[in-house]
Order: C-alpha cells, then structure tokens, then sequence
C-alpha cells in the first residue's frame, strides 16, 4: 500500500484536454503518458509536456519502465516539423524533448533530435529547449550531433546506482552514461547539464550519496531525485518508500556537493520544473558573470 504523501492530481481540466487534442491532431506523443507519469495533471496543466520523439517502442528492457519494449518501425522524419507546429499552437516559452533508446538506428536517433531542435527554434523565436537523451550506445558522433543543434539544456539521467545497473537497466553500462555526461560539460562549457535518479529499487544509502557525487564530478549543475513507482505488475517491485524527510535530507546533501539545482521529493520527475531549474541556472551564472566584472 503506497504511503499518504504518494498522491497525484487526476488529469482533468482545460488545459489537459486542450494539450491532449493539440498531441492527437499533429500525431505526437508525451513520455506523460507513456510512461504513466503522476504529474501529467500537473503539468498539462501549467500547459507543459515532454516530446517523446523516435516512435513509441524501446530497443531497451529497463525492468522500471512502461514504455513498450521490442523491435521500432522505421523513423518519422516529419516529426520535427510537427512537433514544432504542435509548440507554437500550444503557446510553449520551454520545450523538453525526450526519447526511446533506438539501438537499432546507427545514430540512436541524433539527427532527429538535433532536427527537432532547429525547427522549434525556427518557428518559435527565443523558446528554450532541454533534451533528455539516451546514451546512444556510447557514440560520441551521435552526442556531438545533437550537441551541435545547441540545446539549452542536456539532460542524461544515471536512474539507479552502480551495483543495481545490470538489474534495472540491461543494455547500459554506469560508467559510459557518466562519460556522456563529462563529454557534454567539456565540450559545451556554457551548456547545463542536468541527471536524475530514482530512489526505491533497492540501493542504500551511501550508495545514494556515492552516485550523487559521481554525478557531481562530471560537471552536472542540475539533479532530480524522486521515488520509483511500479508502472506495472511486470516491473521492478517497489522495494522501498522514501519519506519526504529523507527526500530533503537528499536536497541538502546535494547542494552541498555544489549541484546548482537540486529537485527532490516522491513525485519529482525528470522533467518536473524543468523550466524553473534552467531560468534558476541561468540568471545564478548571470549573477557570477556580473560579479567577476
């Protein structure tokens, strides 16, 4: 039985209908909904969604997800164009655009989110754009190609600790998500990287602390922490409920390892506040730039 503060608003209203017909009419899918997520409601609401491009079929077996796993058809090379109209229709100032792993692509899908990326700009002046990218077998052509396309924010999640990888997440490998994460911060000094991890599938807690600092080290200036919610009977089981306390306790530890944004609580998904995290980033270096002057 899952704990009194694990509550999430029904999605109903305006705005959720509205956004769900502007998805339904340009033939668009959000990772709210595919992967069953408890702040839909929420952020339907506030008139917000995450793109999930690249079709609606995993090559990967995460034991945590809901998304369909199996063989992909193909690539939508159109979507960009519709995902960009679908933006200016929906009024959006933030766009977060997000993926299945397409292991079966020699790119993993780069040139679509890096195509996505350039039509959003192009139809909507000055809209900031995060991606939450896979890891693309370790190809560091295919994280240039979207690096290249300039997003605001590069979003990368570990989701679990070392010794839980080869359970919760077959098919990737620790230390090459963390590498993804070092290249983008080298490579792009001004860019923000952001991870997140889920919390309840069986780790403890130094090791929490351990992959938070392993984060840090790679230059990372975002981290989302929330609990892991079994989308279903097949999933990973639910091995622990965290309270809040313990989700702020979590905060504190990682904004004293020096994280610029720490977003942590039962129900924080990677894409809960985005917007809020990347203006809060972004007017904190504003504010440092201003100063070593």
């Amino acid at each position: 039985m899952r704990p009194g503060w694990i509550r999430a608003r029904f999605p109903v209203g305006k705005n959720v209908k509205e956004i769900r017909d502007i998805l339904r009419e340009h033939r668009l899918r959000t990772v709210c909904d595919a992967a069953l997520c408890p702040n839909i409601g929420e952020c339907y609401n506030q008139r917000t969604a995450t793109f999930l491009i690249l079709g609606d079929v995993c090559t990967r077996k995460c034991g945590y997800c809901a998304v369909t796993k199996g063989a992909p058809m193909g690539l939508d090379e159109e979507e960009p164009y519709r995902i960009a109209s679908a933006v200016k229709k929906m009024g959006l100032k933030y766009v977060v655009l997000t993926s299945v792993t397409r292991d079966d692509i020699s790119d993993g899908g780069a040139h679509i989110y890096a195509k996505t990326i350039r039509c959003v700009r192009d139809s909507v002046k000055d809209c900031k754009v995060e991606v939450l990218i896979p890891d693309f077998g370790g190809s560091v052509d295919a994280l240039t190609t979207v690096l290249d396309a300039r997003p605001d924010v590069l979003n990368h999640n570990i989701e679990t600790v070392r010794r839980l990888y080869p359970k919760v997440r077959p098919g990737s490998d620790y230390e090459r998500s963390l590498q993804l994460l070092r290249i983008a911060r080298e490579e792009r000094l001004f860019l923000s990287t952001k991870s997140g991890i889920m919390l309840g599938l069986g780790e403890q807690w130094e090791e929490i602390i351990e992959v938070l600092q392993d984060i840090k080290n790679t230059g990372c200036e975002i981290i989302t922490l929330g609990q892991y919610l079994s989308p279903n009977k097949n999933a990973l089981p639910i091995e622990r409920y965290y309270t809040p306390m313990e989700f702020e306790r979590l905060k504190r530890a990682g904004e004293k390892m020096g994280f610029r944004y720490v977003e942590s609580g039962p129900l924080v998904r990677s894409s809960y506040h985005a917007k809020i995290q990347s203006e809060s980033i972004l007017k904190n270096k504003k504010q440092l730039s201003v100063s070593k002057d």
